[in-house]
């Protein structure tokens, strides 16, 4: 279904002859086809799922806020502000993203229905967020509220 919604805006961008739209898509199939190929290699199937996909999104996102920083402090405003339309463009395929509220009660949520006592436990409550979370979750964010509360800090 992403695919289909990714092809399509890929076409209106054409169409309307937007062309931030259009490279930042051919950027988002690029990372997708790649990301196919890197699962076909490994014996998995031919195409990775949405929730995979969403993934590769909040790279990209992630991926670019790095790059507004650095070229903010380089004095490069203009790549700054290619970066931000772009970030625009690759969010507006993501759903809407949970607030830090939501984030820390979907985290305690998790910890106790996994009953996770200690640090040694994080990476299977992160693996359980992401699972259930993909597009809708930042992981920075989610993983230091997982920390503090497995360390108790």
């Amino acid at each position: 279904m992403l695919r289909r919604r990714l092809a399509d805006r890929l076409k209106k961008g054409m169409k309307d002859k937007d062309a931030c739209v259009v490279s930042t898509v051919r950027l988002i199939l690029a990372a997708v086809k790649d990301r196919d190929i890197a699962s076909r290699t490994k014996g998995g199937g031919e195409e990775v799922s949405d929730q995979d996909i969403l993934g590769v999104l909040q790279m990209m996102v992630r991926q670019r806020e790095e790059a507004i920083v650095l070229y903010e402090k380089g004095g490069r405003e203009e790549l700054a502000r290619q970066e931000a339309e772009e970030i625009r463009v690759i969010r507006s395929f993501l759903p809407e993203q949970m607030s830090d509220d939501e984030t820390a009660s979907a985290v305690h949520a998790t910890i106790a229905e996994i009953g996770a006592e200690g640090i040694k436990d994080m990476g299977r409550t992160m693996a359980l967020l992401k699972e259930r979370y993909a597009g809708r979750m930042n992981f920075g964010r989610a993983s230091a509220v997982v920390k503090s509360e497995l360390t108790g800090r």
